[in-house]
């Protein structure tokens, strides 16, 4: 349970404190991951083509310094 004072009745700024902590937990992520069924091999070759996708990347910031 987050929990987030309010400090000199700013609403506005606790309400945004909230958010970044909700956000931060990645209840929602989770969510719409669980929304749809994903076989095993499904989300195995999607975290490899990820990784693989990451791996180019981080090769063309070096080769371009």
């Amino acid at each position: 349970m987050l929990k987030v004072p309010v400090i000199k009745n700013n609403l506005n700024k606790a309400l945004k404190i909230f958010k970044k902590k909700f956000k931060a937990t990645g209840v929602m992520k989770e969510l719409r991951e669980k929304q749809y069924f994903k076989k095993k091999s499904t989300k195995k070759k999607l975290s490899k083509d990820k990784a693989t996708y990451r791996q180019k990347y981080l090769n063309n910031l070096e080769k371009n310094e």
